[in-house]
């Protein structure tokens, strides 16, 4: 289904771990992309950008904003699925099969703070690789080199990029290459999350679709502009547009045409 400008697939999170189950069984790679109400802004304006995000493996709703519209078009999905709780998910479904993992962005530090964690709360998890590029390595092809280089010698199956929009997803576009058979989740600030290196909202404010505010309030400087200037009437809008969307259709229907 189509929302916000992009294609979502109506799965919960355990669907998707199991999708990534049988997946990797069965030897094939796959990339999920995470879209929230400020990729959806982004690819909104951008073709190449929402060309990015449609052509994932899996597209799943990691703002509540999407989920909400989806309920007002008719066709609701399941569940927001987040790729800071997918980490966790995904990485005790890889520990059960034996499968190694990658963690790859995040600040100085993080990757080997959230590997720890990530080992602890899921027995027998093999972290074969953890990773911080510096800032703005990417915009050189010696520096993508280094990382696809790193990654690639350490053969994961499962490889967490948390780099932020888009530039995660265009790295995993080139990691893809060396590994066609692993799967990639762009989940950005889930590595931060996971290090306990940022704080998650209470789970009662993520129900209620307020893990935005808990942030905005916990680093305002960093995401004001991004959540209030930017996103808030991005995601008006959408919500508006989709309840102007199912007036019009009752209308319809109650008219007989």
């Amino acid at each position: 289904m189509v929302v916000g400008g992009v294609g979502v697939d109506p799965l919960t999170e355990w669907q998707v771990v199991e999708w990534v189950r049988g997946e990797l069984d069965a030897g094939r790679g796959g990339r999920i992309v995470t879209p929230n109400v400020d990729i959806c802004r982004a690819a909104a304006r951008d073709v190449a950008l929402r060309e990015l995000v449609n052509s994932g493996d899996l597209v799943v709703a990691d703002g509540m904003p999407l989920v909400w519209a989806s309920r007002l078009l008719g066709t609701p999905l399941p569940q927001r699925v987040t790729g800071a709780d997918l980490i966790w998910t995904l990485s005790a479904m890889a520990a059960s099969r034996g499968w190694p993992v990658y963690l790859l962005g995040g600040a100085p530090g993080a990757a080997v703070a959230a590997a720890r964690e990530l080992a602890s709360r899921c027995p027998g998890l093999g972290v074969c690789g953890v990773e911080a590029p510096p800032y703005r390595f990417d915009e050189s092809r010696a520096g993508l080199e280094r990382v696809r280089r790193r990654v690639a010698a350490a053969r994961p199956r499962l490889v967490f990029v948390g780099l932020g929009f888009p530039r995660q997803e265009r790295l995993i576009e080139e990691l893809r290459r060396e590994l066609p058979g692993a799967w990639f989740v762009g989940c950005g600030a889930a590595i931060a999350f996971a290090a306990g290196q940022v704080a998650r909202a209470p789970l009662w404010m993520r129900r209620a679709g307020l893990e935005w505010l808990f942030r905005l309030l916990s680093e305002p400087g960093r995401l004001a502009r991004r959540y209030l200037v930017d996103d808030l009437p991005f995601a008006l809008r959408l919500l508006g547009g989709c309840l102007l969307r199912r007036a019009v259709t009752r209308i319809w229907v109650f008219s007989g045409r």
